[in-house]
């Protein structure tokens, strides 16, 4: 489903990415873990084509094609979703009128007319409620004082609607309690299936705990430095970055 190949990226003329090479395929969950500057959000953005970054080398493709030249609007109609690290608070626009748009956004893309508004309706009750969503959060401004809980739950919402082919969760586990976090998981556990893919980025074993990798790869200095199955995060745990940092030749 995802090819990226030898790939390198900078932001403000500052090299993160320093030869990424990875294949996902569907119905495969993959984490990426490495430490704080390692590049795993860099990684993230630069697949879903965040205009801040500058791709110098490599090559990136989804279902064969090449993602390099589009722009991230086009490639979230490809079926790339990213759950942002810190989503962005918009005052004035409830929850339920953005996933709207976005979905009807989202088949205009394709060549599809808008959702019916009864169809649309049934699918927000169902995804609300897989996610254990009060109705009246719906009614919300988007992420507007919404604790750090509410967001992540809010982006799994948005995720259960979209239903994307590739599904980049970026430190998805950030400030959730553990109630919070078996809910997000238990979403997205449900959500996979063998035709989607699903990058989950951490820091920590423990939401590795929830939604059981398939793959595990350590990113350091821009480079996936050590790939595994869900034993190495085990590891990681137990050893710290360090033990992979020693045996790296920077």
């Amino acid at each position: 489903m995802l090819k990226i190949k030898d790939l390198h990226a900078s932001i403000d003329e500052k090299d993160i990415l320093r030869g990424i090479n990875l294949e996902i395929k569907a119905g495969e969950v993959h984490a990426i873990m490495g430490p704080n500057g390692s590049g795993k959000s860099t990684l993230a953005s630069v697949i879903a084509g965040r205009e801040d970054y500058e791709v110098t080398k490599g090559a990136i493709e989804l279902s064969g094609q090449p993602l390099e030249e589009l722009s991230a609007e086009e490639r979230a109609h490809l079926g790339i979703f990213l759950s942002f690290q810190y989503p962005v608070e918009i005052p004035g626009v409830s929850v339920t009128n953005f996933i709207k748009t976005a979905i009807n956004e989202s088949r205009k893309g394709k060549g599809l007319e808008d959702m019916p508004a009864n169809e649309m309706l049934k699918k927000i009750k169902e995804k609300s409620e897989l996610l254990e969503i009060d109705r009246k959060f719906l009614s919300r401004s988007l992420n507007d004082g919404f604790s750090g809980g509410e967001k992540k739950r809010n982006e799994i919402f948005q995720m259960a609607m979209l239903e994307p082919k590739l599904a980049i969760l970026d430190e998805t586990d950030s400030g959730l309690d553990i109630d919070a976090m078996r809910i997000v998981a238990d979403g997205v556990n449900t959500l996979k299936n063998a035709d989607n893919a699903i990058v989950v980025i951490t820091h920590y074993q423990r939401l590795l705990d929830y939604i059981v990798p398939d793959f595990v790869h350590v990113l350091y200095n821009g480079r996936i430095v050590k790939s595994g199955g869900k034993e190495l995060a085990l590891e990681l745990e137990a050893k710290g970055y360090d033990w992979i940092k020693s045996d790296v030749t920077v």
